[in-house]
């Protein structure tokens, strides 16, 4: 069986004997995406013939292969490949693909690892330019060997123009195309409909397979992803958003591997209306150890994976559950639009714990208008209330020969009418098997069908447990043009997440550029001085406190007299970045005498520590305000990231913080200071001056642009604290360290500045 998904780097020697020089590491990964474009992808994925290499009536794989094409209705030609067998599958097989009579759409390749590339051969004189690679002991087996001969696969494929799932995989299902050239059993029936999935897991893929069975979650293609030698998840991705089956798409990443091509995909899926909806495993410390070892490649740090997929519209979901109810939700055709929530259940209990989750997502759960509560209390037996959350008791469950039968029926159709609610979360119990008398049952379902169709707004059914639906459920509901979601934890955590997927499309966030902006000439490597972090940011707008840099006594004395009040004296030296740790600080300072002591006691603690000092820098006390840390640093997967969070012990203590990839302006600024935990304190609690959030924003965003500026020479910068007290917004401490600039970032920096510098270039 395949073992778990792994990336290989393209390190290898020489592809063979003859073989001419080697592409650059750049040339062949333009020549692989070439291979994988949503124009290939289209026909790889839709093939109407396959032919099967190393077919055997003892091969396992092969089995569930020819099984799982049977469960799709593929009706074309399977071609049976084998070089001693005569027949295989009851169907005469030929020795080599070079032996058929006519050329077949995909090769679905059993051969052992060594003789993969000669049955690539084999393909491309075939004139077959699809293959799907099963064998494992690439990239996956994570030593040098396997990586080398991953890297000559891929040099194989571009040089035979030869589409490649894998290795190391299982294929994929396509349920709209009616194909499954697939190595695990499918467990008929197959479900289609519009969700689109893509696995960077093998075995995984069958348990998906079996949940959204057994949720009425219908699919238009699932594939595992394998080494992802030539086609990538991001291939796949950009096929689905092209995609007219597709309406969803949902992941399970170990890691993302191309996240700035990931990130523009998912701001394209975005503006199309194509949600994503992604598991992505690494979260904590254990799980990046693990979904190192499964992948090789680097899980990166998963706050900045979060606030990517947040600022993106990428759903995250912490289960195969929620991947699959989210998604369920999404393609049912009746998702919420707005958080006004009115609850029509039979169970108080129920009541009780939607009430509870509706708040954590973020649901109102708002009174009934007057003329609902009437109609209401017109059916409800005389015991129940006529509030939302409704509970119309379990009467209409015992009392199913009465009129009172027909209560929820009324109930519903009382609720959807309410002018003050945005959509209806609805309770439906469902029988496990078919009742000996179904017409009640049969009754009730075709009614809520019937008011779904004129409802004003989206009726969501759910069930109280997420249950697996029997087949006569599922029968029933599909004749009705119903879905329904899986328990009401589940339920509710999949409306909290398509309610934010559509009020992040609505922001229409700024995609990330894709061009690279180089160091400007002249930038120093390493840590600054802090005079120099402090011209670069306020060369970009950003308020600094006054300062002066002096070299000795008198100077110092001189520029405190300019300060009508206490000083702050800093030793200033691009070798001291923690300037308090050294002793290197004196802050209240007042009166001549105290100000040269100071200078002096600053300037040799800062020399017992370099000899590389610039001086001593002069700058007037400020009273005790809010203060905010605002960092941009540079991460390796996805390139420049600010960070804003309330400094000093909330940013050290409480990491609280928000995070969004460059570049961002003032109006994304504004929304993640409204997301931090202590958004309060900036509101002016006990009698302080609110903050100006306006004005906050504005600063924030120059000093994006700033660190923009640094092109591919940002390493940090760092402001800490940027003091804020009403409208008056001052940085009084910059850190900027800087790199030879030959690093390239993965998000243009010329674009962060320009987020700032011409925020209406039109002039309007």
């Amino acid at each position: 069986m395949p073992q778990s998904t792994r990336s290989a780097t393209l390190d290898a020697g020489p592809a063979g004997p003859g073989a001419g020089p080697d592409p650059t590491a750049a040339e062949l990964t333009e020549a692989r995406r070439r291979l994988a474009t949503p124009e290939r992808l289209r026909s790889f994925f839709a093939p109407r013939s396959v032919a099967l290499v190393g077919a055997s009536d003892s091969s396992g794989w092969g089995q569930f292969i020819v099984a799982s094409l049977a469960t799709s209705g593929f009706t074309g030609p399977l071609r049976p490949v084998h070089p001693t067998r005569p027949t295989a599958f009851d169907r005469p097989t030929v020795p080599t693909l070079r032996d058929l009579d006519e050329p077949v759409d995909l090769a679905y390749v059993l051969a052992p690892t060594r003789a993969v590339e000669s049955v690539l051969e084999d393909a491309a004189a075939a004139g077959i330019r699809n293959a799907i690679v099963l064998a494992s002991g690439y990239g996956d087996g994570g030593g040098e060997q396997g990586r080398a001969a991953e890297a000559s696969l891929v040099r194989k494929a571009v040089e035979l123009d030869i589409t490649l799932l894998g290795p190391n995989c299982l294929g994929y299902v396509n349920a709209a195309a009616s194909v499954a050239p697939f190595g695990l059993g499918i467990v008929p029936p197959l479900r289609r409909g519009p969700l689109g999935i893509v696995l960077q897991s093998g075995a995984l893929t069958s348990n998906v397979l079996a949940f959204a069975r057994a949720h009425q979650v219908g699919i238009s293609l699932l594939t595992s992803m394998g080494n992802e030698a030539v086609i990538t998840t991001a291939d796949v991705v950009e096929h689905l958003i092209e995609d007219d089956d597709t309406e969803v798409i949902g992941l399970f990443l170990e890691s993302v591997r191309d996240a700035p091509r990931f990130t523009r995909l998912a701001a394209r899926a975005l503006e199309r209306g194509k949600p994503i909806v992604a598991l992505k495993v690494g979260r904590t410390e254990a799980g990046q150890r693990t979904a190192l070892a499964h992948t090789g490649a680097l899980a990166g740090d998963d706050a900045v994976v979060d606030a990517a997929f947040r600022q993106f519209g990428v759903i995250r979901v912490g289960s195969l559950e929620q991947l699959l109810i989210t998604s369920g939700l999404l393609t049912s055709g009746q998702v919420p639009k707005g958080r006004r929530v009115g609850v029509v259940t039979a169970s108080g209990g129920a009541c009780d714990i939607i009430a509870d989750r509706s708040t954590d997502e973020g649901v109102r759960i708002v009174d009934f208008a007057e003329a609902t509560t009437e109609r209401l209390k017109a059916v409800l037996p005389p015991f129940a209330a006529a509030h939302n959350p409704l509970d119309v008791t379990g009467i209409i469950l015992a009392e199913r020969g009465s009129a009172q039968a027909g209560l929820g029926d009324m109930a519903l159709e009382a609720v959807v009418d309410d002018p003050g609610i945005d959509f209806v979360f609805n309770m439906l119990a469902l029988p496990a098997v078919e009742p000996p008398d179904p017409s009640t049952i049969e009754r009730r379902v075709a009614q809520i069908a019937t008011s779904t169709e004129r409802s004003p707004v989206p009726i969501v059914n759910f069930t109280a447990t997420c249950s697996d639906l029997s087949p006569y459920a599922q029968s029933l509901l599909d004749r009705n043009g119903l879905h329904v979601l899986a328990g009401i934890e589940f339920g509710l955590t999949a409306i909290g997440q398509a309610l934010r997927w559509q009020e992040t499309r609505a922001l229409r966030p700024r995609p990330p550029s894709t061009e690279q902006a180089p160091a400007p000439a002249g930038i120093p490597s390493g840590p600054w001085s802090e005079a120099r972090s402090r011209d670069l940011v306020a060369a970009s707008g950003v308020p600094v406190v006054p300062a002066e840099l002096v070299t000795d006594a008198d100077a110092a004395v001189a520029a405190a007299d300019r300060v009508a009040g206490p000083v702050a004296l800093k030793i200033c030296s691009a070798a001291i970045t923690h300037k308090s740790d050294v002793g290197g600080v004196a802050l209240g300072v007042h009166g001549e005498r105290a100000v040269r002591e100071a200078f002096e006691r600053v300037r040799a603690a800062g020399r017992a520590v370099s000899d590389d000092i610039e001086g001593v820098l002069v700058s007037p006390m400020r009273a005790p305000a809010t203060e905010l840390f605002v960092g941009v640093t540079v991460d390796p997967s996805f390139g420049p990231v600010l960070a804003v969070g309330l400094g000093g012990v909330f940013i050290e203590v409480l990491e609280d913080v928000s995070l969004r990839l460059l570049p961002v302006d003032a109006t994304e600024v504004r929304r993640m200071l409204g997301e931090l935990r202590g958004a309060a304190v900036l509101r002016g609690p006990r009698g302080t001056r609110p903050a100006d959030l306006d004005r906050v924003a504005e600063v924030v965003a120059r000093v994006a642009a700033a660190a923009g500026g640094l092109g591919a020479a940002l390493q940090t910068l760092e402001i800490n604290p940027l003091r804020v007290d009403g409208d008056s917004v001052e940085a009084l401490d910059v850190l900027v360290v800087a790199q030879d600039g030959k690093a390239v970032s993965a998000v243009s920096a010329v674009s962060a500045v320009s987020a700032v510098s011409d925020p209406d270039p039109a002039g309007s």
